[in-house]
């Protein structure tokens, strides 16, 4: 019912289209767990991959997929040091760096924009 935003037809289409594996582990209860957070429905984590940079960075690929104007903050559980805007070939783009924040990382999305930033680890 509603618009296709309402309905949750993007999240619908991952879940056919990519559906979690059951992978037997032990009995112990371990508590609720996610690398990474969305604070905006509209807003989809599409990739998160080693970067080219070295073991200590990843590349993580966002884009808006309601066609619309948002902020929304990404939170990690990860131990990230920094965070950088860059381009699809892993270079930092002009003033870039973004700000470590308590909420996370505040990231600007205009229609269907596709942001990919790179996080490096603290050691």
């Amino acid at each position: 019912a509603g618009s296709f935003q309402e309905a949750g037809v993007i999240q619908q289409a991952y879940n056919l289209n990519f559906p979690l594996h059951v992978v037997p582990a032990s009995r112990a209860q371990c508590p609720a767990w996610s690398s990474f957070s969305l604070s905006s429905p509209a807003i989809v984590l599409e990739t998160v991959k080693q970067a080219g940079a070295g073991p200590e960075a990843v590349v993580v690929r966002l884009y808006e997929a309601h066609g619309s104007t948002v902020t929304a903050w990404l939170q990690t559980s990860l131990p990230v040091k920094e965070a950088m805007l860059c381009d699809l070939l892993e270079r930092p783009v002009a003033q870039g760096r973004l700000p470590l924040e308590q909420r996370g990382l505040r990231l600007s999305f205009t229609p269907f924009r596709v942001l990919s930033v790179l996080l490096v680890w603290s050691h």
